[in-house]
Protein backbone atom coordinates (compact mmCIF):
# COMPACT_ATOMS: atom_id res chain seq x y z
CA UNK A 1 0.00 0.00 0.00
CA UNK A 2 1.23 3.74 -0.77
CA UNK A 3 0.41 6.72 1.06
CA UNK A 4 0.88 9.77 -0.77
CA UNK A 5 0.22 13.41 0.13
CA UNK A 6 -1.60 14.96 -2.10
CA UNK A 7 -2.96 18.48 -3.25
CA UNK A 8 -5.57 20.23 -5.25
CA UNK A 9 -4.80 23.48 -6.85
CA UNK A 10 -6.49 25.64 -4.37
CA UNK A 11 -3.62 24.16 -1.96
CA UNK A 12 -6.14 21.76 -0.41
CA UNK A 13 -4.40 18.66 1.03
CA UNK A 14 -4.99 15.48 1.54
CA UNK A 15 -3.69 11.67 1.87
CA UNK A 16 -4.37 9.15 -1.06
CA UNK A 17 -3.87 5.31 -0.32
CA UNK A 18 -3.14 3.43 -3.88
CA UNK A 19 -1.96 -0.17 -4.50
CA UNK A 20 0.89 0.76 -6.02
CA UNK A 21 2.74 4.26 -7.84
CA UNK A 22 1.58 2.49 -10.71
CA UNK A 23 -2.25 2.35 -9.67
CA UNK A 24 -2.24 6.29 -8.76
CA UNK A 25 -0.67 7.21 -11.27
CA UNK A 26 -3.12 5.08 -13.78
CA UNK A 27 -6.03 6.97 -11.42
CA UNK A 28 -4.25 10.31 -11.92
CA UNK A 29 -4.36 10.07 -15.65
CA UNK A 30 -8.18 8.94 -15.88
CA UNK A 31 -8.70 11.83 -13.73
CA UNK A 32 -10.42 9.48 -10.92
CA UNK A 33 -8.29 11.21 -8.00
CA UNK A 34 -10.38 13.75 -6.09
CA UNK A 35 -9.85 16.61 -4.20
CA UNK A 36 -11.79 16.05 -0.80
CA UNK A 37 -12.37 19.69 0.10
CA UNK A 38 -13.46 21.19 -4.08
CA UNK A 39 -13.56 18.44 -6.19
CA UNK A 40 -11.34 19.09 -7.90
CA UNK A 41 -9.17 17.06 -10.29
CA UNK A 42 -5.87 18.81 -10.76
CA UNK A 43 -4.41 16.78 -8.16
CA UNK A 44 -0.41 17.27 -7.46
CA UNK A 45 1.88 14.59 -4.95
CA UNK A 46 3.85 16.43 -2.45
CA UNK A 47 6.71 15.19 -1.21
CA UNK A 48 6.63 13.28 1.77
CA UNK A 49 8.45 11.45 4.12
CA UNK A 50 8.49 7.64 3.70
CA UNK A 51 6.69 5.97 7.28
CA UNK A 52 8.96 4.46 9.48
CA UNK A 53 8.33 2.15 12.57
CA UNK A 54 10.12 2.95 15.40
CA UNK A 55 9.91 1.52 18.50
CA UNK A 56 8.14 2.74 21.29
CA UNK A 57 10.98 3.54 23.09
CA UNK A 58 12.85 5.40 20.18
CA UNK A 59 9.56 7.44 19.46
CA UNK A 60 9.73 8.66 23.10
CA UNK A 61 12.67 10.46 22.84
CA UNK A 62 11.23 12.98 19.88
CA UNK A 63 11.55 16.22 20.49
CA UNK A 64 8.56 18.26 22.07
CA UNK A 65 7.56 20.38 19.58
CA UNK A 66 7.62 24.61 20.09
CA UNK A 67 4.54 24.77 21.33
CA UNK A 68 4.78 22.10 23.86
CA UNK A 69 7.78 23.55 25.14
CA UNK A 70 6.77 26.45 25.66
CA UNK A 71 3.05 24.95 27.52
CA UNK A 72 0.73 26.12 24.94
CA UNK A 73 -1.44 23.75 23.31
CA UNK A 74 -1.18 24.03 19.63
CA UNK A 75 -4.47 25.23 17.51
CA UNK A 76 -5.74 22.88 14.96
CA UNK A 77 -3.42 22.30 11.77
CA UNK A 78 -4.78 22.70 8.38
CA UNK A 79 -5.72 18.83 7.91
CA UNK A 80 -7.75 19.09 11.15
CA UNK A 81 -9.96 21.41 10.05
CA UNK A 82 -9.97 20.21 6.58
CA UNK A 83 -10.88 17.14 8.57
CA UNK A 84 -14.03 19.17 10.41
CA UNK A 85 -15.08 20.48 7.06
CA UNK A 86 -15.78 17.34 5.26
CA UNK A 87 -16.95 15.79 8.76
CA UNK A 88 -19.91 19.04 8.78
CA UNK A 89 -20.41 18.89 4.81
CA UNK A 90 -21.24 14.80 5.21
CA UNK A 91 -23.42 15.72 8.04
CA UNK A 92 -25.18 18.12 6.45
CA UNK A 93 -25.89 15.60 3.61
CA UNK A 94 -26.93 13.11 5.72
CA UNK A 95 -29.56 15.30 7.33
CA UNK A 96 -30.86 17.24 5.04
CA UNK A 97 -33.07 17.00 1.97
CA UNK A 98 -31.14 17.88 -1.52
CA UNK A 99 -33.93 20.40 -3.10
CA UNK A 100 -31.52 21.54 -6.21
CA UNK A 101 -32.61 24.15 -8.37
CA UNK A 102 -35.41 24.77 -6.09
CA UNK A 103 -34.00 25.89 -3.32
CA UNK A 104 -34.88 29.65 -2.98
CA UNK A 105 -39.31 28.58 -4.12
CA UNK A 106 -38.23 25.61 -1.19
CA UNK A 107 -37.61 28.01 1.58
CA UNK A 108 -39.88 30.61 0.94
CA UNK A 109 -42.86 27.82 0.86
CA UNK A 110 -41.24 26.90 4.21
CA UNK A 111 -41.06 30.44 5.71
CA UNK A 112 -44.68 31.16 4.73
CA UNK A 113 -45.73 28.32 6.25
CA UNK A 114 -46.12 26.49 2.81
CA UNK A 115 -45.32 23.19 3.72
CA UNK A 116 -43.55 21.03 6.63
CA UNK A 117 -39.92 22.96 8.28
CA UNK A 118 -37.38 20.67 7.34
CA UNK A 119 -33.64 21.11 6.73
CA UNK A 120 -33.24 21.85 3.12
CA UNK A 121 -29.98 21.93 0.97
CA UNK A 122 -29.79 23.27 -2.32
CA UNK A 123 -28.41 25.91 -5.61
CA UNK A 124 -28.90 29.55 -5.37
CA UNK A 125 -27.54 32.33 -6.78
CA UNK A 126 -26.40 35.14 -5.42
CA UNK A 127 -29.56 37.31 -6.44
CA UNK A 128 -31.59 34.48 -4.49
CA UNK A 129 -29.63 34.62 -1.79
CA UNK A 130 -29.72 38.24 -1.20
CA UNK A 131 -33.45 38.80 -2.02
CA UNK A 132 -34.27 35.71 0.46
CA UNK A 133 -32.14 37.79 3.07
CA UNK A 134 -34.23 40.96 2.23
CA UNK A 135 -37.39 38.97 3.10
CA UNK A 136 -36.06 38.05 6.34
CA UNK A 137 -34.99 34.27 5.48
CA UNK A 138 -31.54 33.20 6.84
CA UNK A 139 -29.50 31.05 4.43
CA UNK A 140 -25.96 30.15 4.59
CA UNK A 141 -23.55 29.06 1.68
CA UNK A 142 -21.70 25.69 2.32
CA UNK A 143 -19.84 24.07 -0.99
CA UNK A 144 -20.57 20.64 -1.23
CA UNK A 145 -18.32 18.77 -3.83
CA UNK A 146 -19.34 15.44 -4.84
CA UNK A 147 -16.92 13.81 -2.93
CA UNK A 148 -18.57 14.29 0.40
CA UNK A 149 -21.61 13.50 -0.35
CA UNK A 150 -20.82 10.12 -1.67
CA UNK A 151 -19.33 6.81 1.12
CA UNK A 152 -15.96 7.35 2.69
CA UNK A 153 -13.06 5.05 0.72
Amino acid sequence: MKVFNLACAQDHRFEGWFASEAEYERQHAQALVECPLCGSHDIRKLLSAPRLNLSPRQSDTAAPSASAREGRSPGPGLSELQALWIQMARHIVANTEDVGERFAEEARRMHYDETEHRGIRGVASAEETAALADEGIEVMAFPLPDLAKGPVQ
